[in-house]
C-alpha cells in the first residue's frame, strides 16, 4: 500500500482518466459501491485469496492486478506470503456486441483510466473495482488470516492441481471463510499446465468430494493456470456475474479497521518536513473525508499505580486519504485506505496500531479489558493427518485458568480463562485492551505442539469496559 503523501496529483485533476472527487459537491446519501466517484479510484469489494501454501495465490492476485503481494525482504528470500498482502484490480466488460464472453472482460491495475480504448474495436469500460486479500497460508499464521477474513466479501479458493486434494491448510483455510459466513467462494484448480487432461477430470471430483457439505458445496470451479494467465477472465467475468456487490453502509458514524501503521519518514529526515503517522485499513461503515478529526481507540495503553490497565486513545486530523496510488478526497467502505494523519510517527512504526479502531471522536465502541464469550468449539483440529490415531486431533474442552489466543477484527491478543459458564460462555481476561461492541466475532486459537491452531470461535455477550483517560488533541 503505498503511502498516502506520495501521490500529491490534485484529486480535481480528471487528465488521468479517473472520476473527479469533490468534497464541495458530495451528497453521502446519493453514494453506492458503484458510483463512479469512487469505483474509479476506490476498491469497494474485497476478496480473499485462500488455500494451501504455494498453491499459487499470490500468483492469482498478480495475475489479475500486475501487483505483487509480496513485499517484505523476509518474504521475498522465502517466496511466501507472512503479511496479509493487498492489490487492487479494476474489472473491465468490452462494450463491443459480437465478442463472445469470457474474452469480453478483462482486469488491469488500479491507476488505470475508467475507459481504454481496445486495438481490436470497442472500449473497455470499468465494471468492479476489487481489492484482493492475500492470505498467507501456512497454519502458524491462521491469525494473520482471520484478520484478513474480518474483512472479506467473498474467497477465491486456490487448489493446486499438481497435489492431492485436500491438503492441510485447504481444509483450515475454509473453515475459517464458513466461521466468518462467506458465502460467495470460487474454487480455482490452479496448475493445470503441468497436468494431463485425465489427471485434471479426476481431481475436479475429488474436489467436488471435499467441498460437499461445506459452504463452497454449489460453487464454481475453474481450471486455471496463473504463470500462463490461461482462464484468468473467466475468474473476472464470475467476479462480476456471480459475487453481488455487498451492501455497504455509508450513511454511519465511520469505523475502520486498522490492520498496518507505519512511519514514512526517512532516517534523519529535516524535522520541517516530517510527516504524520500513517494507518491503513478497512473501513467497515461509514465515509472518512480528508480534514476530519479522528479518534484512535483503545491508543496508548499503559499500567497505573495499582497494576491496572489504562488506555488514552488517540486524537488526530486526517491529512491526506490513498487507496494504493490512488489520492482520495473522502474513503468508503472497502479496500485497504491509507490515513495520513498529524500523529506522532514513533507510534504507528512498525504495525504498531494493529488492532486499533479510527473513527470519529466519542463515536466509536467501548474499550474492554474482560470478555464473556458465547462459544462453539471444532470437533477437531483442522489441517492435522491424524493416522488412524481417532484421539488426535480431536479438541478438548477449555479449562479455566487455560491461555488462548483470542482473535478479535485485526487484534490478536492472549486471553485467559477465569470461568466457564454452564451455557459455553466463558469469561476471559485479555491481555491487551481491545475496542469492540457486544456480537462481534472472536476466533480461538490454542498453543498445540509450538503452533497456535483454531480451536473454535464465539461471539462477545458482555465484558468489563476501561474508561479511557482524556489526552490533549495535538492541533
Amino acid at each position: 500500500m503505498a503511502d498516502p503523501e506520495d501521490d500529491r496529483e490534485s484529486v480535481d485533476d480528471a487528465d488521468d482518466g479517473l472520476a473527479v472527487q469533490d468534497l464541495s459537491k458530495l451528497d453521502i446519501a446519493t453514494l453506492t459501491p458503484l458510483s463512479p466517484e469512487v469505483i474509479s479510484r476506490q476498491a469497494t469489494m474485497n476478496v480473499g485469496t485462500i488455500g494451501h501454501v504455494a498453491h499459487g495465490k499470490s500468483t492469482v492476485v498478480r495475475a489479475l492486478s500486475g501487483s505483487n503481494t509480496i513485499r517484505f525482504k523476509q518474504e521475498k528470500e522465502r517466496n511466501i506470503t507472512i503479511k496479509l498482502g493487498y492489490a487492487n484490480a479494476k474489472i473491465y466488460k468490452n462494450d463491443r456486441e459480437d465478442l463472445e464472453r469470457p474474452a469480453n472482460y478483462t482486469s488491469f491495475g488500479s491507476k488505470t483510466p475508467d475507459v481504454v480504448p481496445d486495438d481490436e474495436g470497442g472500449n473497455w469500460r470499468l465494471q468492479r473495482h476489487v481489492s484482493f486479500v492475500d492470505c498467507p497460508g501456512h497454519d502458524i499464521l491462521m491469525a494473520t488470516m482471520l484478520n484478513g477474513a474480518a474483512v472479506m466479501d467473498a474467497a477465491l479458493l486456490l487448489i493446486a492441481g499438481n497435489e492431492s486434494c485436500p491438503q492441510p491448510q485447504t481444509s483450515e483455510h475454509l473453515a475459517a471463510v464458513e466461521i466468518m459466513r462467506l458465502k460467495h467462494i470460487i474454487i480455482l484448480q490452479n496448475k493445470v499446465e503441468l497436468i494431463k487432461e485425465q489427471q485434471a477430470q479426476a481431481q475436479y471430483e475429488e474436489i467436488k468430494k471435499f467441498v460437499a457439505g461445506t459452504a463452497a458445496d454449489s460453487s464454481p470451479i475453474i481450471p486455471l493456470s496463473a504463470v500462463l494467465k490461461y482462464n484468468i477472465e473467466v475468474v473476472c467475468e464470475y467476479l462480476c456475474t456471480q459475487v453481488p456487490i455487498p451492501p455497504r453502509d455509508f450513511l454511519s458514524s465511520p469505523y475502520m479497521i486498522i490492520i498496518r501503521s507505519f512511519d514514512v519518514n526517512k532516517p534523519g529526515e529535516e524535522v520541517e518536513k516530517l510527516k504524520g503517522g500513517v494507518c491503513g485499513g478497512s473501513i467497515i461503515k461509514g465515509v472518512l473525508k480528508v480534514g476530519d478529526e479522528i479518534e484512535i481507540r483503545p491508543g496508548t495503553t499503559g499500567k497505573d499505580a495499582n497494576g491496572n490497565t489504562t488506555c488514552k486513545p488517540i486524537r488526530s486530523r486526517i491529512i491526506s486519504l490513498a487507496a494504493e496510488q490512488n489520492s482520495l478526497q473522502f474513503a468508503v467502505p472497502g479496500g485497504l485506505i491509507g490515513v495520513g494523519t498529524k500523529i506522532d510517527p514513533t507510534e504507528t512504526r512498525g504495525d504498531r496500531m494493529l488492532g486499533h479502531v479510527m473513527g470519529h471522536p466519542g463515536k466509536l465502541p467501548d474499550i474492554y479489558i474482560e470478555i464473556e464469550v458465547k462459544y462453539y468449539l471444532l470437533r477437531r483440529l483442522l489441517g492435522v493427518k491424524t493416522e488412524g490415531d481417532s484421539k488426535a486431533g480431536k479438541v478438548s474442552k477449555l479449562k479455566k485458568g487455560e491461555i488462548l489466543m483470542v482473535n478479535i477484527g485485526s487484534l490478536a491478543a492472549g486471553g485467559r480463562i477465569v470461568s466457564i459458564g454452564d451455557d459455553d460462555v466463558g469469561k476471559i481476561v485479555l491481555t491487551n485492551a481491545v475496542c469492540t461492541q457486544e456480537g462481534d466475532k472472536v476466533a480461538l486459537s490454542r498453543r498445540i505442539e509450538k503452533h497456535w491452531r483454531l480451536i473454535g470461535w464465539g461471539s462477545i455477550v458482555k465484558g468489563k469496559t476501561l474508561k479511557p483517560l482524556e489526552r490533549l488533541v495535538p492541533e
